[in-house]
């Protein structure tokens, strides 16, 4: 009856689901290509062999490649479907893995829908990245007998507390799982609290991810540029946190420092840059070249470059964690080397952030004024920067390892198992 209830909502709610295409096509027009993908209707022939993977959007996209490689390696006659919900984590793909991968939306959880996505692709299995629950796409694999494993598992206790809100409808969902990689011990708790079964720990997917070595040789290229400059990074910055920090960076005296300054969504960078002229701060956008000695504000409207970022900052704030968003992931940074500063709000990566403190290689702050104080000491103590640069690389490579766990996870699960395991 839950999952009836739920159907019936979505189909009514198809109306508001086309509006709010519509409007985040004003911003990115790419919202309105390959339309017919979100309800299940694919254009492209499938593959008879296929392996089914779904990324929600960026983070994940880059986060699945170690998984999707040693996956290709252990199924060579298999070809990887990478599906997303968003434009960019297409083009995410297309950056990470070229033609390497079939690329196509995941519909939306209708019935029909998934029924189709099911019978036009008939993946041999199917890996959900982190979090993608979807009631009437589970309930469909289970009835079909088809393996799904959720992999590099996360769910932080106010996310657990939502779906036990409505567990009539999630409990099914976890249940139909195969089997789960969860990233921490705490995720695995809450996910298995919530009806899965099989849950494994295998960390952090992120540490396995080398950091694309054409774009560290970029970080250092603009390095030289610059010259001596001391240079912060705001990294993945939402919506509010680009006028508390410029609040608190515009109150300090006379720096030399440069702000880099990168939003994590795209289409958002022509709203901070009207925000940095409405202030009239000296900025320069990296799609127009480099900063000069009077720029007070490198804006990265770049997309795939944030390797580069770290590798050119002296130390990072990471967004999303200065207001109750729950942070971004530090990871990226710590194997760039990149020290790092986080605010208090970082329950959507809560271990690896408290792991990343713990080892030296990150700091915790309160607020806008905490993480500027703190860049201006950190700038002013080259010594310290230095140890919490090693610390991060030390970090990074402690934990890495997930890839291959979760891909034992997968194979102990898969209906048809890689042929180098069968043989065993």
């Amino acid at each position: 009856m839950a999952r009836l209830l739920y159907s019936l909502v979505i189909y009514l709610a198809t109306p508001l689901i086309l509006l709010r295409l519509l409007w985040r096509s004003r911003q990115q027009a790419e919202y309105l290509r390959n339309l017919a993908e979100r309800w299940a209707f694919y254009r492209a022939p499938s593959p008879e062999k296929l392996i089914w993977v779904h990324a929600v959007s960026v983070g994940e996209t880059r986060a699945a490649q170690p998984l999707i490689e040693a996956m290709q390696r252990a199924w060579p006659d298999h070809r990887i479907l990478l599906t997303c919900m968003t434009p960019t984590g297409r083009e995410a793909g297309r950056e990470v893995y070229g033609d390497r991968v079939i690329q196509a939306y995941l519909p939306y959880d209708y019935p029909d829908a998934v029924d189709r996505f099911f019978r036009h692709f008939s993946p041999s299995l199917g890996v959900l990245m982190e979090t993608e629950i979807w009631p009437n796409l589970l309930a469909a694999a289970k009835e079909r007998g088809f393996p799904v494993i959720l992999a590099n598992a996360r769910l932080s206790e106010r996310s657990a507390r939502g779906y036990g809100k409505l567990a009539a409808l999630a409990r099914p969902a976890f249940s139909a799982l195969s089997a789960v990689a969860a990233q921490t011990p705490g995720d695995g708790e809450r996910i298995a609290a919530l009806g899965a079964g099989k849950v494994s720990v295998c960390g952090n997917l992120k540490f396995d991810v080398t950091p694309p070595p054409e774009k560290i040789a970029l970080g250092h290229a603009w390095r030289e540029a610059l010259g001596d400059r001391q240079i912060w990074l705001a990294a993945s910055t939402r919506e509010g946190e680009e006028a508390l920090l410029l609040d608190a960076w515009q109150g300090v005296a006379a720096t030399r420092a440069l702000l880099v300054l990168v939003p994590r969504h795209p289409q958002r960078f022509t709203e901070v840059a009207t925000l940095l002229a409405q202030r009239g701060m000296e900025f320069m956008q990296r799609s127009r070249g480099l900063p000069d000695k009077t720029t007070k504000v490198w804006l990265g409207d770049s997309m795939g470059e944030m390797a580069a970022y770290f590798t050119l900052a002296d130390i990072a704030f990471i967004g999303g964690s200065l207001l109750p968003l729950g942070g971004q992931n530090l990871i990226e940074a710590a194997s760039c080397g990149c020290p790092v500063l986080v605010g208090p709000h970082t329950f959507n990566f809560l271990q690896a952030t408290n792991d990343a403190i713990a080892a030296g290689a990150a700091h915790r702050v309160a607020d806008a004024g905490g993480v500027i104080k703190a860049i201006i000491e950190s700038l002013a103590d080259r010594p310290r920067l230095q140890e919490m640069r090693i610390a991060a690389r030390r970090f990074a490579a402690n934990h890495r390892g997930a890839s291959e766990r979760t891909l034992a996870v997968i194979c102990s699960a898969a209906i048809e198992p890689p042929p180098d395991r069968a043989a065993r």
